[in-house]
């Protein structure tokens, strides 16, 4: 894991990959939480054995925006900011590309792609992917934003 002194530090990584997170198991019961606090209760998510009778994976797969969501405990095994704040500034660009099935192993990986001043803070946008473990491709791509208060 990497630590950055201070927000400004970030600079010195536009274009470079900061490496892997650590892996995350996506467990059903983490998809049923989900499912339960966003209403989204679709069979594909939490209907065990109807999944495994009827869903091209033979599981349940997770909600594309948990998977998304996961960047929160993903993110921090990968790096660190110090700062004096940080917010989520949100997402410019989003695709789901694989569906990850329940009990997946996945992680994440980031390259900073650019550092602006404004608004008392450093806005950094990133490139963020979230590999399936044994998949040959990823279940997201994003880019995303977070503001850095030094």
């Amino acid at each position: 894991m990497r630590t950055f002194e201070s927000p400004y530090e970030i600079r010195d990584v536009i274009g470079e990959r900061l490496g892997s997170s650590d892996w995350l198991t996506v467990t059903q019961s983490m998809i049923d939480d989900f499912a339960n606090a966003t209403g989204d209760r679709q069979w594909i998510h939490v209907d065990v054995e109807r999944a495994r009778r009827e869903s091209p994976e033979g599981t349940t797969i997770a909600h594309g925006y948990l998977v998304m969501s996961l960047i929160g405990v993903l993110q921090p095994t990968l790096y660190t900011v110090k700062a004096q704040r940080t917010i989520n500034y949100g997402i410019n660009k989003l695709r789901f590309l694989k569906a990850v099935p329940a009990g997946a192993r996945i992680r994440s990986s980031e390259t900073i792609r650019a550092v602006e001043e404004g608004s008392g803070g450093l806005r950094v946008s990133s490139e963020l992917t979230i590999e399936l473990d044994g998949a040959d491709k990823p279940a997201l791509v994003a880019e995303i934003v977070f503001v850095y208060f030094p």
